[in-house]
């Protein structure tokens, strides 16, 4: 597992993207961190706003920031050109970058000498300095949640954040298991799931989320989906290596196409359970889906309700948006249906 600690207070960086769903990190940040967060800093074309003070680094500084948080995740990991001369003065004076990208900041010859002139340091999140094991399918003790997808970025790591609080709210033991480096960045601690060699993939999801005593549940964080081509590999090994007892399928009410593959429309719901549930019965054969997470901010707010209790009677499960609703639907699901000890569940 990953630790890591940020220097607090900190700013995001979005740098110049011009696509909103590329800032999960900024945005997971000035939500589940907001107290740590004093601003933004966007680059002259930047046409990304995460409602949060723009700043330039200079006033960051004088305000006692101690980090710049790269808060944006391009596809592929790489950094541009542009954003290198932010980089280079913030190592100068004394700001730690942290880096969630791909792309392994401290090879990079000007930041290099960045950090050898000052007293910042690069923090490679989405790095993997340890070898994993492989799987090995073994039935570990304790209870285990996924959430999982119609598609990236529709809010695996949110229903995973606000179900662990609510669970603890209710004096249920549950961890939230990050897998991402945005879930790293705020809990603290978690793998860099997508930078883990495909062979092991499944391996470091087994260390994510160890034995237990038999009553917590681990909330696991998951990434991608099985119906995006892009990225379906690392969710296939996230789910045989997580052995779920239970999974929660997250959508985006605005989402037809698949994000990264636009040729393909996004899967029907109940084709989305099924498949996942037909998938994480080859390691957990009592695996079920409790519930259906639905990200409805781009609905008129006057039809959300329509459009959940819809879907509700459609498919039979509590459906939510957790940021709106809160996820106390599914704790009541998880308390009535696992009840019994790990081993009468698993008999």
């Amino acid at each position: 597992m990953s630790t890591i600690q940020i220097k607090s207070p900190y700013v995001i960086f979005l740098g110049d993207i011009q696509d909103k769903t590329l800032a999960k990190t900024g945005a997971g940040l000035a939500k589940w961190c907001a107290q740590d967060v004093l601003g933004q800093i966007r680059l002259s074309d930047c046409k990304v706003d995460l409602n949060l003070a723009d700043l330039t680094l200079e006033q960051a500084l004088s305000m006692g920031a101690k980090s710049l948080v790269i808060g944006v995740a391009p596809v592929g990991g790489s950094i541009q050109a542009s954003w290198l001369p932010t980089f280079v003065k913030a190592l100068e004076n004394g700001m730690d970058i942290i880096n969630g990208l791909h792309t392994n900041l401290a090879t990079i010859p000007d930041l290099l000498k960045a950090q050898s002139r000052g007293e910042g340091r690069v923090i490679n999140v989405r790095q993997v300095t340890t070898e994993m094991p492989i799987a090995t399918g073994r039935k570990r003790q304790g209870l285990r949640l996924l959430t999982v997808g119609t598609d990236c970025a529709v809010g695996k790591k949110y229903t995973a954040l606000e179900l662990t609080h609510a669970l603890n709210a209710k004096g249920i033991n549950a961890t939230f298991r990050a897998t991402g480096q945005t879930g790293i960045m705020i809990a603290g601690e978690g793998l860099p799931i997508d930078s883990v060699v495909s062979d092991f993939v499944s391996g470091a999801a087994e260390l994510i989320s160890p034995d237990n005593t038999p009553e917590h549940w681990d909330i696991i964080e998951g990434q991608g989906s099985l119906f995006n081509p892009s990225f379906s590999a690392v969710s296939m090994g996230l789910l045989h290596g997580s052995q779920p007892d239970a999974i929660v399928v997250c959508h985006d009410v605005a989402r037809e196409r698949v994000s990264t593959c636009p040729d393909y429309p996004l899967p029907e719901l109940k084709d989305c359970i099924d498949l996942h549930l037909q998938c994480a019965k080859i390691v957990n054969p009592h695996v079920r889906c409790i519930g259906v997470s639905v990200n409805t901010s781009s609905l008129d707010p006057s039809k959300r309700r329509a459009y959940l209790d819809n879907l509700q009677a459609e498919l039979g499960l509590p459906c939510v948006d957790p940021l709106v609703d809160g996820c106390d639907a599914f704790v009541s699901v998880l308390q009535e249906q696992f009840q019994q000890p790990v081993g009468q569940i698993h008999a």
